[in-house]
């Protein structure tokens, strides 16, 4: 995950202490006019490759090689992006400030006399302090942006990927868990009040039958993702507040096939009507995606409420395991995924 390694960024307080604390150990290691030198380069070198090396370690928000449309649109619900980027321009600025600060004051230290260099070595330091404490805001921003993107759940955006959708108490949560094979992959988003689930499988944990469904030994290896989405996908659009809109932006570049379960018994507290109008919905604003539509409960048919036909693509019941991989297998073969094939020299 591209902001798993993010280094933690130091305050102002904690470079300027670790670039003149440093220096001073230098200057001790030698003498007149060596030591001062000596000092404003390992202190100018420290502000600037610590500053320049807390840009570099983040992706360039630019180019989609280094972020794909999905870590973008999530970052940007989650810490702003523009606000970042120019958090990471001001800093970059004070990188090369501080060389220039070097530039500067180095000639000044070396035909002059030892009183006369420890001075201007003194006021190259103040002026490194002043620059490093100009961005003083943004390298907490930073920081604190890192901490917010660096724990979010592994999702790989070039998998294959189901997104599950529904009102709530639908049964998305326990469908994702009982297709997994990893069990409460969650993790708690700031646009949503609930876990995000994440989990994977592979074809060859689906038992239907391959030569039914035309699946290829090869295709037994491709592991897809499933993803449910409580707080984002459990209600209408015009109900989502601007952070959770945006997270689902993120969603659509990422989703493969939609999954929208219904309850069409209405324990779920919401009835067969608004579920199948939060489904139509979703499918608008997916626009190309595959959208299937399951009635979950099947196993509680005698209660539903309302009749599916003719609404529902698949019906079935977490509870029993009743169709559950047929589901499942229809979602595969929706998105219909061709591995890449490694490179193969033509023959004769």
């Amino acid at each position: 995950m591209i902001f798993e390694d993010l280094p933690t960024t130091p305050t102002s307080g904690e470079l300027i202490d670790k670039a003149f604390s440093r220096a001073s150990r230098a200057g001790r290691a030698q003498g007149g006019l060596d030591a001062q030198q000596s000092m404003l380069q390992t202190a100018a070198n420290i502000i600037s490759d610590n500053l320049e090396n807390v840009v570099t370690a983040w992706p360039d928000f630019e180019y989609e090689d280094d972020v794909h449309p999905f870590y973008y649109e999530l970052a940007d619900a989650i810490v702003d992006v523009d606000r970042l980027r120019q958090s990471l321009s001001e800093v970059m600025w004070a990188s090369r400030k501080a060389r220039e600060i070097h530039e500067e004051y180095q000639p000044r230290l070396r035909k002059t006399d030892v009183d006369t260099a420890r001075k201007h070595r003194k006021q190259a330091f103040a002026r490194l302090a002043d620059i490093v404490e100009q961005v003083d805001d943004e390298l907490l921003y930073i920081n604190e942006a890192r901490n917010d993107l660096r724990d979010l759940p592994e999702i790989d955006p070039e998998e294959p990927t189901i997104v599950v959708a529904g009102y709530p108490n639908v049964g998305k949560s326990s469908f994702v868990n009982d297709v997994t094979r990893a069990r409460g992959e969650t993790a708690s988003y700031p646009f949503t009040t609930k876990g995000v689930g994440v989990g994977h499988f592979e074809g060859a944990d689906l038992t239907a039958d391959s030569e039914r469904t035309g699946r290829s030994a090869m295709h037994d290896h491709i592991r897809h993702q499933i993803v449910d989405t409580p707080g984002l996908l459990d209600r209408k659009p015009d109900e989502r507040n601007e952070i959770e809109s945006q997270a689902v932006s993120a969603v659509e570049h990422l989703a493969d096939c939609l999954l929208v379960l219904l309850d069409p018994s209405g324990e779920c507290g919401y009835p067969l009507e608004s579920q199948l109008e939060l489904r139509d919905a979703i499918e608008a604003q997916f626009g190309d995606v595959p959208v299937l539509t399951v009635a979950n409960k099947a196993d509680r048919a005698d209660h539903w409420t309302d009749d599916v036909s003719g609404e529902a693509d698949y019906e079935m019941s977490i509870e029993t395991g009743e169709n559950v991989e047929a589901v499942l297998e229809a979602a595969v073969d929706a998105i219909d995924y061709e591995p890449t094939l490694p490179f193969e020299e033509e023959t004769g």
